[in-house]
C-alpha cells in the first residue's frame, strides 16, 4: 500500500526542505534518498512539495510585486533567526537567516534589498559552527562546505554560471593529497557543495 498523501494544507518549513532536496537530487540520489527517509516523507510527496514550491513561484498576485519574493519566505519559514545589515559595494541589505533542521550546523540566507527584493538565496554556515578544513580535493565531498568556504580556501576561485537556476559554479586551482595541482571546477545547489571535476591536471607540486 502506497503511503497515505499529506493534505495540501500550508506549505511547511518541511516542504521547504524537501524543495532543497528536490534540486540536489540530479548530483546525489543516494544523499537525497537517505535524507528523505530521515524525514519521514515519500518520494511522492517530495515531488508535490516541489510542483508546490513552482506553483507559488509563478503564481500570479495582487498587489505590490517587489515584496513578494521575502514575504513569501517568512509566510513559509517564519520570522528568521537573525537579521544582519550587509554592504555589497555600494548597495546595502538585509541579511534574514533560518535554520535547517536537515544541516543543524547551516542556515538559509536570503538577502534583501530594502525594498523587499530577494537578491540571493544560499545555504551558509551557522555562526559558532565548526568550519570544516579545506586543504585538498579529498577534503571536498558532497554536502561538507559551502560556495563562500570553498571560495575562500582555494583562492581566487572564478565564478561559473550555473546549469539551472539555484545553482552555482567555481573553478579553482587545488591539490590532491600528493601535492599534485589540478584545475578544478565545483557544482553547488543551494550554496551546498554536490560535485567536483579535475579539469586539467598539472605536474606542479607544493
Amino acid at each position: 500500500m502506497p503511503p497515505a498523501k499529506r493534505p495540501t494544507g500550508p506549505f511547511t518549513p518541511l516542504d521547504f526542505q524537501l524543495v532543497l532536496l528536490r534540486r540536489m537530487a540530479d548530483h546525489n540520489p543516494d544523499l537525497v534518498e537517505g535524507a528523505r527517509r530521515e524525514l519521514g516523507v515519500s518520494v511522492a510527496e517530495m515531488r508535490e512539495a516541489n510542483r508546490r514550491w513552482q506553483a507559488m513561484l509563478h503564481a500570479r498576485h495582487t498587489g505590490s510585486a517587489v515584496s513578494l519574493p521575502c514575504s513569501r519566505l517568512r509566510s513559509v519559514l517564519g520570522e528568521p533567526e537573525s537579521t544582519t545589515p550587509r554592504r555589497i559595494g555600494d548597495l546595502t541589505c538585509d541579511a534574514l537567516r533560518w535554520p535547517v533542521p536537515l544541516w543543524p550546523d547551516l542556515r538559509f540566507e536570503a538577502l534583501v534589498a530594502p525594498n523587499g527584493v530577494v537578491w540571493n538565496e544560499w545555504l551558509v554556515r551557522a555562526p559558532g559552527a565548526p568550519v570544516p578544513k579545506l586543504q585538498t580535493l579529498e577534503d571536498l565531498t558532497p554536502w561538507s562546505c559551502t560556495v563562500d568556504e570553498v571560495a575562500r580556501a582555494f583562492a581566487p576561485a572564478r565564478p561559473l554560471e550555473g546549469t539551472a537556476p539555484t545553482r552555482w559554479g567555481l573553478a579553482f586551482t587545488a591539490p590532491d593529497a600528493s601535492g599534485l595541482r589540478h584545475e578544478t571546477a565545483a557544482e553547488f545547489t543551494w550554496g551546498l557543495l554536490q560535485r567536483v571535476g579535475v579539469t586539467n591536471p598539472s605536474v606542479q607540486h607544493n
